[in-house]
Formats: structure tokens, sequence, C-alpha cells
């Protein structure tokens, strides 16, 4: 199982990379379906799954805490460390190796996401698997852009999409060598919770309606909410 979800990250990124060379200003839907699945994954499954396995060792509190910690992590890593950002600077050649190179990290972590995922239950690692498969896609999409807006050829371009697509397969494998107790691993689930969340609203929701119609973005977004309200709950039958 886990060997086949680490190929469909891997071509779900290069799919992603690939629609941006080709088709550029028509993916707004699918991202803003890719903000909301991921919201809805956050919400309907890392939550619960994080209250239900840290809970008895850890109050409420506390792992609301570290869901905030999360997205306050991934904000800092992605703001000053990594200089991941939405406002360009053509011609920084360096920047766009900058920000792809943050995609790459972030994508590991999606990886390791769905390994520890797994850890949990069979039905809440394929639920995590889905959501990151959407994020992978547009991380080609925006790897991509980054390399390419920034002074980058194609052909540079494809050599980070590949990095990045490798990426969360290293994540995913990585969780292989080691194992979590459940209350660790209900904090991490929060953790990554967190980054889910920043993901989504910082991320994706933005980039999905930029200069674009809000009102079918917004009903996509929507949509991806309730597919992964509809996956989790078929998944828990």
């Amino acid at each position: 199982m886990l060997l086949a979800l680490a190929v469909a990250t891997f071509l779900a990124t290069l799919f992603g990379g690939f629609l941006a060379l080709r088709l550029h200003d028509r993916l707004h839907l699918i991202l803003g379906f890719s903000a909301g699945a991921i919201l809805g994954v956050a919400f309907f499954d890392l939550l619960p799954e994080a209250l239900a396995l840290a809970g008895t060792t850890y109050e409420t509190s506390v792992i609301s805490s570290v869901i905030v910690l999360g997205f306050a992590i991934y904000l800092t890593i992605d703001r000053f460390v990594l200089l991941h950002g939405h406002t360009p600077h053509d011609g920084h050649h360096h920047r766009g190796v900058a920000g792809a190179l943050s995609l790459a990290f972030h994508s590991f972590l999606d990886g390791m996401g769905v390994g520890l995922a797994f850890q949990v239950s069979t039905s809440v690692g394929v639920i995590v698997a889905a959501a990151v498969l959407t994020h992978d896609f547009s991380d080609g999409i925006n790897t991509v852009g980054l390399i390419v807006k920034n002074g980058g050829t194609r052909k540079e371009a494809f050599r980070w999409l590949l990095l990045d697509a490798i990426a969360p397969v290293l994540g995913m494998f990585s969780t292989l060598f080691f194992s979590v107790p459940e209350p660790t691993l209900g904090l991490l689930l929060a953790l990554f919770c967190g980054f889910l969340l920043y993901i989504s609203a910082s991320d994706l929701i933005p980039e999905s309606h930029h200069a674009h119609p809000v009102y079918w973005t917004t009903v996509s977004t929507i949509m991806g909410i309730l597919t992964l309200y509809g996956a989790v709950r078929l998944a828990g039958i």
C-alpha cells in the first residue's frame, strides 16, 4: 500500500508540473478544490484522531496548542527561512531556487505525515494520502511556476520538479524506520494538522482566486471540503 501511494504522490507532482508548463492560467478551480480538501482533512480526520490518541494523556488545550504551534512553525519556515511567498522578484534566480527548495522540504513533511497516519490505521492513512496527493499536485504547479517566473529555464524547472516529486516518497519511507507511542503520535498528528491549515489558508486559497472570479473558486473550495467530509465518513463505516 505504501509503495503504491509513494508512486502516486510522485506522479501527482509530475502531473501538476507538466500541466503548469502547458495550461498556465486554467488551474484555479483545481487549486480551490485542493484547498478545501486539505482543510477537510485537517478538521474531519487529523483533529479527531489527534484528540482520540493523545486525549487520554494530554488535555485538549495542549493538543490545540500543538496545532497552533504547527501553524506557526510552518509560517516561520515559509516566510523567513525558506523565502517562499507570493511577492515576485523577477530575475532573482536565487529566489526561485529557494522557493523550490521550500516546496521540496514541505513535500518531505507531507510524506512523513502519510507514513505517521498509517501508524494510526489504514483508513486514516488513506484519507491523509488523498489530501497529500492534491497538495503534491499543486506543489508541482508551484515549483515550475517559481523557477520559470524567476528567470529559470524549462529544463531547470523540470529538474526541480523531479526533486519535489521524490521528496514525499523519501518522507513516507523514512517512517518505516521508527514507530511512535500513541499519545506522541496524537501530538504529531496535531502538529501536522497545523501544517495543513497553514497550507490551505495561506497558500492554496489565495492562489486559487488570485486574478480569477471568486464565485467559482469558492464553490470549488466548498466542494473540496464536502468531498473530504464524505470520504472520512465512508472510511469510518
